[in-house]
């Protein structure tokens, strides 16, 4: 494990600074090269590094969800809300209700299944739209209108929707007596326990960091260690209660900057150094996730499908941005911006495949299908986009 992780990390970085020196996102690098020495590739990652790739992901996306809150300025998010709050259901939605329909009048799924492929496919990727929204933060681009906030606020929240209504769906194939409404009303009770248990982790650790002495270094880590205890308390309660225990993250971070804006500078220049090593991590394992030969299997048919839930997004973006002061060029970055899939698919894809869905392979393949044409795309598009309309 220890060379697979040296390989990683030397690679990794090689991979991001050719891809940085042709002008392309070096995420992008970082995708390809664990594509290329994943499983499905050259098979250089050992089997007990791939074994806990999802947790090594989940810490990577805590340390740039934390920095992540800690960049979202009240003032910001009062002037923006609206439209954010738009953002987090409208694409989303209409994303997964047109590959509904197209998926069971092309397909032949049911209505379920349809369903569970829809959801699957509409969840954003903060793996990849956070970073480069940060990124323009400190370059100080679309400030005058909070672009990059809207982006953070509006993907924090269109993966909680998305993995809720999949959720949702899933139980109604594994009749487990409840009904679709009962399941939706686990959108805002997750939202509102994610944003609550935030608040009341950042209330904590200022009270802590008020009475103690501690360097900056170690209040990093500890509200990491916070976090991925939040994210596992999800995991155990959420037969009980839903939890939005990423976006809990995130509001610890807004807390914090909130009530004590030097110490959250401070934390945001730790978290940018510990982002170097954790962000390698994070994009080479998905890529090393990604199974380019099931893909294929999707066809052509699987990729007109997948481009019209883009298209059903986009439309979605756009009439969440009605009535804002954004001009026409500021709201096409905001429709790249919100095109990236990557985490989610990679980690929900196999999930009906296992749980015995008819057409779970051929939702797996449509999920990596999604991840191979707009990771990439997303990727570049965000980058030149922010640069050309920002």
């Amino acid at each position: 494990m220890a060379f697979s992780l040296a390989a990683i990390i030397l690679l990794g970085l090689l991979a991001n600074k050719l891809f940085t020196k042709i002008k392309l996102p070096g995420l992008l690098g970082m995708l390809l090269l664990g594509v290329l020495i994943g499983p499905y590739g050259l098979n250089y990652i050992d089997d007990s590094l791939m074994n806990i790739s999802a947790d090594l992901r989940k810490i990577a996306l805590i340390v740039i969800l934390l920095r992540a809150g800690l960049g979202i300025k009240r003032d910001e998010l009062n002037k923006v809300g609206r439209a954010a709050f738009r953002l987090c259901f409208i694409p989303g939605v209409f994303e997964g209700v047109t590959i509904i329909i197209f998926s069971h009048m092309v397909l032949g799924f049911t209505i379920i299944e349809a369903g569970i492929l829809g959801f699957i496919i509409a969840a954003v990727s903060p793996a990849v739209v956070v970073p480069q929204m940060l990124k323009f933060i400190e370059e100080g681009k679309g400030k005058e209108k909070a672009i990059p906030t809207i982006m953070l606020a509006g993907v924090s929240v269109d993966d909680v929707v998305a993995i809720t209504i999949f959720s949702a769906f899933l139980g109604m194939y594994g009749n487990e007596g409840v009904s679709f409404s009962i399941q939706l009303l686990k959108i805002p009770i997750s939202i509102a326990t994610g944003i609550i248990l935030g608040i009341i982790t950042a209330t904590l650790f200022l009270h802590l960091f008020n009475k103690y002495s501690i360097r900056h270094t170690k209040k990093a880590l500890m509200l990491i260690g916070a976090a991925i205890i939040m994210t596992t308390l999800e995991d155990v309660l959420q037969p009980i209660l839903p939890i939005a225990s990423l976006l809990g993250v995130m509001t610890i971070g807004f807390i914090l900057l909130e009530r004590k804006p030097k110490l959250a500078e401070g934390l945001a220049s730790k978290y940018n150094k510990i982002w170097v090593f954790a962000e390698l991590l994070l994009f080479v394992l998905v890529g090393a996730q990604v199974n380019i030969y099931v893909a294929f299997d999707a066809g052509m048919i699987g990729l007109i499908i997948i481009l019209l839930g883009l298209t059903a997004r986009s439309i979605g973006v756009f009439l969440s941005l009605v009535g804002t002061n954004l001009n026409l060029k500021e709201k096409l970055f905001c429709i790249m911006a919100y095109t990236p899939k990557a985490t989610v698919q990679a980690a929900i894809g196999a999930i009906p495949m296992a749980a015995g869905v008819p057409q779970g392979e051929l939702i797996l393949a449509l999920a990596v299908l999604s991840i191979i044409i707009t990771a990439p795309l997303g990727a570049i598009g965000i980058k030149y986009a922010g640069e050309k309309f920002l």
